[in-house]
């Protein structure tokens, strides 16, 4: 969801399910709380619930999600939004994003992460990444040109989107990137022209990804899912091919 580095949901070990699930279902109510519970109306949710599908979340965590966000099952949801910077392994620019309803024991627990064993450390790196909209879906129909399509939907930008095996039988991938303030307007527009999207959210583009060998690859990747498997962490971007 939003990051390159991370292989799909579905690939993550067996006991990461409950993490998985989590986030998923916080994402949700974080939708719903934003946009309203409509997923019609709502390109946020209307993502949130095609991942939390995908992965298997069942039919009542889903509503009981859209109900707490929207305020209408119980006490409604109050997460804030923190994000952190830093360097992973090999000054790798990392942008880390929480939902937290804690801000100093989430605080707290990033920045011990990213010191852990002298890995990875804090700093400025904002200004490395564009903050932007992005969009990833998949059409049925393989011949499509999707230079086009974004210039349909006023995408910015577009780049191929690589599919696992179960999506890529007969169908397309790409990501469309687009000012913030367009991403309702994009999704919207790729769903009318048959696009299933999966993802529409904020995102932080890297502007240039340094070279590294495979081996600082392979600890650079370990680092980051250090990070993301952090109960709080909701997404995290680095400027890494």
């Amino acid at each position: 969801m939003g990051a390159q580095w991370k292989q799909k949901w579905r690939e993550l070990a067996a006991d990461q399910k409950g993490k998985i699930v989590g986030k998923l279902t916080r994402e949700i109510q974080v939708a719903a709380r934003l946009g309203g519970p409509d997923p019609d109306l709502n390109a946020r949710l209307y993502a949130a619930l095609v991942a939390a599908r995908k992965q298997s979340v069942t039919r009542d965590s889903i509503e009981r999600a859209i109900a707490k966000g929207s305020g209408v099952g119980g006490e409604p949801v109050n997460y804030q939004t923190v994000v952190f910077e830093g360097f992973a392994p090999h000054r790798i620019p990392v942008m880390v994003e929480c939902l937290t309803d804690n801000n100093n024991r989430t605080s707290s627990e990033v920045r011990v992460l990213f010191k852990a064993g002298s890995l990875g450390t804090p700093g400025s790196v904002a200004w490395m990444f564009e903050h932007c909209g992005l969009v990833e879906a998949q059409h049925k129909d393989k011949t499509l040109d999707i230079e086009v399509a974004a210039l349909e939907a006023e995408a910015d930008n577009v780049e191929p989107l690589e599919l696992d095996e179960e999506d890529a039988a007969g169908h397309i991938g790409a990501r469309f990137f687009c000012p913030i303030s367009s991403l309702d307007i994009v999704t919207k527009a790729l769903k009318a022209a048959g696009w299933t999207v999966t993802t529409s959210e904020l995102h932080y583009h890297p502007k240039d990804c340094p070279e590294i060998t495979d081996a600082q690859r392979e600890e650079v990747t370990n680092f980051l899912q250090g990070l993301d498997g952090h109960a709080d962490v909701h997404r995290v971007y680095a400027a890494m091919k």
